[in-house]
């Protein structure tokens, strides 16, 4: 049979990526495929002398290989990244070079990346003290290639030494967070550092819509610090949307009318600082951090609740957009009334309107059928599972206390003609008490989750020698009827498939002593054909009359054929042709292997 086409997506494919080389590395070899492109493109231009800006490679492949080692090293890697910086920032200044700019001036996006990277992990797992070393002498030498990458001091004027200062301190603070909340995860840890581990946690399934938020923030703090500080209210406002909308998964509902308000207050602010649109990137009058928020914050609320439930709130927010439209998408400070425009902003916001509610819907689907799928294991395996405790119950403990039964009831009919054999079977009986209650100890102790390690269920009563175990149930006569034997078995036999036979065995011989009335002999035959192991149990009894002894559940066939079911065997039982009852076995030997 052709194999069937694979089902995974591009994004599927992509996130087992992702999750086999890990966030942080994948983060890295984006950042230092963006910086090989992007150095390429300027080395091999007519701008400048061509191929010098291939000098910055050799630096960015440092920090790079110093990032990833981090995660093994971290100290180490520290203080290696740390004296990268220097080496590199020398040499690019006396080979005058000229860096580009990325997140800090003069800095390259790799180096930005590996730099946080090896503060979050010096802060999650050196010592205290070894962390605030090496993270203050990372922290020096960022400074050291901020500003010693320029020509002179001159080229550095005060917009740029406080944007530098400023995205420094957050790409400082940003992994220092979640790195000390990770430090501790005992359940004793102080109050405060289990709450920071529980939003790190949370954060940490938010990482797409982060990354996104992060983004978009950047702009917005080169736009508020290139060019004028009005827009800090707005910038302030699009900060705490993007809080709201990171940590919305634990209270949705509240998180879209808290950004709701957040989005309505800097929709009121804008236009009274008198921004335009060269001052501040706003998308259609609102900021692009707050419709990212907003996008994020309705994926997760129909997620959660769904759309019947959260269609007034997803309104409460869409009106404010439309009254954020109204007011700042003019770019010159009053009302916007173009029918025109106002069309191509509704259209828009629409569309992402849409775009949010169909991925939550998609999600929400993905996570019923993900949980329907849980529910339907758990089930499967508990419906297993009783199963198995039934069969072994009914194969076991009903085989040792019917033996009980079957010699209590010869010993008193024996007891006044032959006292000597009354006391013989009072002693098979004991045995058989004693096997009937280590059996159920099994059971419990199975039942109650103490097996040892490594063994599956009921596997401590597996036999290793199916033969031996035949002879052994033979001899100990508790059904009642002398048994002869004919064995013919490997030594190899399958394991489940010699567990399987030997309660097949004790099953039948069972039945023998309970509904073969008149019986005086049986007879046994195990033997290996092909890859087959055909067993039959015979008898020379007749049909009962009479109630069987300790009665019939009628449970032992149904548990039998699910035994040779589980193997994909056969099963036939029935009257033979003497009278006698019959039944017969065909198990395969490679299905104690299992199939796919």
């Amino acid at each position: 049979m052709p194999a069937a086409p694979s089902s995974k997506t591009l994004s599927t494919r992509a996130t087992e990526l992702v999750r086999r080389v890990g966030v942080p590395s994948a983060v890295l070899y984006a950042a230092l495929l963006f910086d090989l492109i992007y150095t390429t493109q300027a080395a091999l231009d007519d701008a400048g002398p061509r191929f010098v800006d291939f000098g910055l490679l050799p630096g960015i492949f440092a920090m790079a290989a110093c990032g990833l080692w981090a995660q093994k090293r971290a100290a180490v890697a520290g203080v290696a990244g740390g004296g990268v910086l220097i080496v590199s920032t020398l040499f690019i200044h006396v080979s005058r070079i000229p860096p580009y700019s990325s997140v800090l001036p003069k800095v390259t996006i790799t180096e930005v990346v590996a730099g946080v990277l090896m503060v979050y992990f010096v802060a999650r797992r050196a010592r205290a003290g070894v962390a605030f070393c090496v993270i203050g002498f990372l922290v020096v030498t960022g400074l050291v290639a901020v500003f010693g990458r320029y020509g002179s001091v001159a080229d550095i004027d005060g917009g740029t030494g406080t944007q530098a200062l400023l995205f420094g301190l957050l790409l400082l603070v940003a992994p220092l967070v979640p790195a000390i909340a990770a430090r501790d995860r005992s359940p004793r840890a102080d109050p405060r550092t289990r709450r920071l581990l529980r939003i790190n946690e949370l954060a940490m399934g938010q990482w797409p819509l982060m990354g996104l938020l992060a983004f978009a923030l950047l702009f917005e703090f080169g736009y508020t610090y290139s060019n004028t500080a009005r827009g800090s209210p707005i910038l302030f406002c699009s900060i705490v949307a993007a809080v709201i909308a990171v940590l919305s998964p634990r209270r949705p509902a509240d998180a879209l009318l808290g950004l709701a308000g957040i989005m309505l207050l800097s929709a009121l602010v804008m236009p009274f600082l008198n921004l335009r649109s060269s001052d501040y990137p706003v998308l259609g009058g609102v900021p692009a951090t707050q419709i990212i928020a907003g996008m994020g914050v309705v994926v997760t609320l129909t997620r959660a609740r769904g759309l019947s439930q959260s269609w007034p709130r997803v309104a409460v927010l869409s009106s404010v957009v439309a009254l954020g439209a109204i007011l700042n998408s003019d770019g010159r400070s009053r009302l916007q009334t173009d029918p025109e425009a106002l069309s191509v902003l509704a259209f828009a916001a629409a569309l992402m309107l849409g775009i949010s509610i169909a991925v939550g819907l998609l999600l929400r689907s993905r996570d019923a059928q993900r949980t329907q799928a849980v529910q339907s294991a758990v089930s499967d395996a508990q419906t297993a599972e009783r199963m198995a405790l039934a069969r072994e119950l009914h194969d076991v403990v009903a085989h040792h206390v019917t033996g009980i039964v079957v010699q209590a009831q010869a010993a008193r009919l024996m007891a006044e003609r032959n006292p000597q054999v009354a006391v013989e079977a009072m002693g098979r009986i004991e045995n058989a008490g004693v096997e009937a209650l280590a059996a159920m100890r099994r059971l419990v102790r199975s039942m109650r989750g103490d097996a040892p390690a490594g063994s599956s269920e009921f596997s401590e009563q597996a036999t290793t020698d199916l033969g031996a175990d035949l002879r052994k149930l033979v001899e100990s006569a508790n059904h009642g009827v002398p048994t002869s034997m004919h064995l013919d078995l490997p030594p190899d036999l399958p394991h489940e498939v010699g567990r399987s036979a030997l309660r097949l065995v004790q099953e039948s011989l069972t039945n023998v002593g309970k509904h073969a009335s008149g019986a005086t002999e049986a007879f046994v035959v195990a033997e290996v054909g092909g890859d087959e192991l055909h067993l039959r149990v015979t008898d020379n009894g007749r049909e009962t009359v009479r109630r069987p002894a300790g009665g019939s559940g009628g449970y032992g066939l149904i548990g039998m054929r699910e035994r040779v079911a589980l193997l994909k065997g056969r099963l036939s039982a029935g009257r033979g042709p003497d009278g006698g009852w019959r039944v017969e076995a065909w198990l395969p030997l490679a299905a104690g292997e299992g199939d796919e």
